[in-house]
């Protein structure tokens, strides 16, 4: 037998284990990508943890970067080599519902994270796997990062998505809830879209690297009350844009006391539990603010966020915590679901 493909499943809850395929032979359409590496996003530590629910066997992993091995004989060689270090993304919509059409595939009418992918031996996303089989639509070209800073892609494309939802202007406020991974992508592209930036959390390590970053302000909400110290800051105008980057209810309630009239607050996690908030409509109505929700991202958000790393306009080094080969996988997931760390990746 020659050399075969592993791949990470899930196998139960805390459950995972190393399979063994064969490497998908490539079809005239598509391209064979050898994995270079991949990051745990919070919605695979999820899944380990039971706190997702997906049938089991599956196969996680979306934030994957890796080198094409081999192409169909259908694939335009004018944009694409053996060789070409690229970043996989955007695999999960149909590609046919009226969303996907209009050029919404982060909101895929259909969007199916347990879709059977083409050369796998189990349903998933299918990131965690040594050899994949992609379509070119969903390649985006890399160079000059290394490959754990590149699995950044996705994470950095999502928030691209979310920051360009906002509108954000020259010499607006914006307050960013929360100093995680995505929390702080925020606070990078807020600061080079003209923003002042507020960050909170009460983590103060975290808000004196969003500091570090280019944050104008940081508050502990454990020890200031945020709603005042952005009406102090500024002058009583409140903030023109609020992301809450948290998966809590009651933060995503306070987070509207922070938006000034005319301002947009921008929902951008997963909400576990999802618990609903009370919203004055009153006030929606007077203060002529947006409530919005942002997930994902598309076509347009990779080909920017590769740009950005590819020139290094965005520096993703303090984002990746850790790295693991393949080997230790158990260590890689254990280590990530502490929640102490931005990214853990895996090498393949």
């Amino acid at each position: 037998m020659g050399e075969m493909a592993k791949t990470l499943v899930f196998t139960g809850e805390k459950q995972i284990e190393i399979q063994e395929y064969p490497i998908p032979e490539v079809s005239d359409d598509m391209v064979l990508v050898k994995t270079d590496a991949c990051a745990i996003c919070t919605w695979e530590q999820r899944v380990y943890t039971g706190v997702k629910k997906v049938d089991f066997p599956f196969i996680g992993g979306h934030e994957m970067v890796g080198k094409i091995v081999k192409m169909g004989k259908n694939v335009d060689q004018r944009q694409w080599n053996v060789g070409d270090f690229v970043a996989v993304g955007v695999t999960l919509p149909c590609k046919n519902c009226y969303q996907c059409k209009s050029g919404n595939e982060q909101n895929c009418e259909n969007f199916d994270h347990s879709k059977h992918l083409e050369g796998l031996p189990e349903k998933g996303m299918g990131g965690l796997s040594s050899h994949l089989l992609v379509h070119p639509s969903n390649l985006f070209h890399l160079h000059d990062i290394t490959p754990e800073e590149a699995t950044i892609t996705e994470p950095l494309s999502c928030v691209l998505h979310s920051v360009e939802t906002a509108d954000i202007q020259f010499g607006d406020t914006v307050v960013v809830i929360g100093c995680g991974i995505m929390g702080l992508l925020h606070t990078i592209l807020a600061t080079k879209r003209g923003a002042s930036v507020i960050v909170s959390d009460t983590n103060e390590e975290r808000t004196k690297l969003g500091l570090e970053l280019g944050a104008n302000y940081a508050v502990n909400p454990a020890k200031e009350d945020l709603e005042e110290r952005v009406k102090e800051i500024t002058g009583g105008i409140m903030a023109q844009v609020v992301f809450d980057t948290t998966p809590i209810s009651k933060v995503a309630e306070d987070a509207v006391k922070a938006v000034a009239n005319n301002g947009r607050l921008v929902l951008y996690s997963s909400f576990y539990p999802d618990t609903p908030i009370s919203i004055s409509p009153d006030w929606l109505h007077k203060s002529g603010a947006k409530l919005m929700g942002t997930a994902n991202s598309n076509t347009v958000d990779f080909t920017k966020a590769t740009r950005l790393l590819s020139e290094g306009v965005v520096d993703v080094k303090p984002f990746v915590s850790e790295v693991y080969d393949l080997s230790d996988y158990q260590k890689a997931f254990d280590s990530a679901i502490k929640g102490d760390k931005f990214r853990v990746v895996i090498k393949f």
